[in-house]
């Protein structure tokens, strides 16, 4: 799927789309350090997997790597990825508005979100079954296909962020908008279509290992 830059940031930008708006620890301080004190301090939060996710896709870069002589482990990592994939499209599909209640706590926001990416599971599940294995793929595209889902996933999924922040700050919290939920269905409709490229690339690999 991914054979050149275009392609591969094209996917990068998708699925970062998805993950900036997704509802989730990092979304919600987003919103509260926004609510709280200011869209800068909103944005703070929204930068910091900027910080937090380089050793883990490098991590999850390496494993991969040590897989790709394994074309039926990688297979099972793959199907992970398409599992994992379906979960985030359902919850997506699940979604209802929801008003987001500001709590009251104090500055550092870039610091409270390296907490909060860094103690989520959700980079080490995306970056472990499904970044990794795309930006390999990216990869052997080209160093500049690589460059091109990095840049589109983070370009997203933190501009994501820094939008809701931006919004939120203007008109209010944005998670209990009914136009929100439609975006966050349109959304999980794109990740089942995801999903089932994972799946077939799964089946291709144990087809092609046996």
């Amino acid at each position: 799927m991914i054979d050149g830059p275009a392609t591969a940031a094209l996917t990068g930008a998708a699925l970062g789309l998805s993950a900036g708006l997704s509802p989730g620890p990092l979304l919600a301080l987003v919103i509260v350090q926004t609510l709280t004190y200011s869209v800068r301090e909103g944005a703070k939060v929204a930068a910091s997997p900027l910080l937090t996710d380089l050793p883990i896709v490098l991590t999850a870069l390496a494993l991969t790597a040590g897989l790709s002589s394994h074309p039926q482990l990688l297979a099972l990592l793959t199907l992970c990825g398409a599992g994992y994939l379906c979960k985030c499209a359902c919850a997506s599909l699940r979604f209802r508005p929801q008003a987001a209640a500001p709590a009251q706590i104090r500055p550092k926001s870039l610091r409270k979100g390296v907490l909060a990416n860094l103690l989520s599971p959700s980079p080490y599940l995306f970056w472990g079954s499904v970044g990794a294995p795309l930006l390999a793929q990216a990869w052997d595209a080209g160093a500049a296909a690589a460059a091109a889902f990095l840049a589109g996933f983070f370009g997203c999924l933190i501009g994501a962020k820094v939008l809701v922040a931006w919004l939120t700050g203007r008109f209010g919290p944005l998670m209990g908008s009914p136009a929100y939920a439609l975006v966050m269905r349109a959304l999980g409709l794109m990740l089942l279509g995801y999903a089932g490229w994972f799946a077939f690339s799964a089946w291709r690999l144990f087809t092609h290992s046996t």
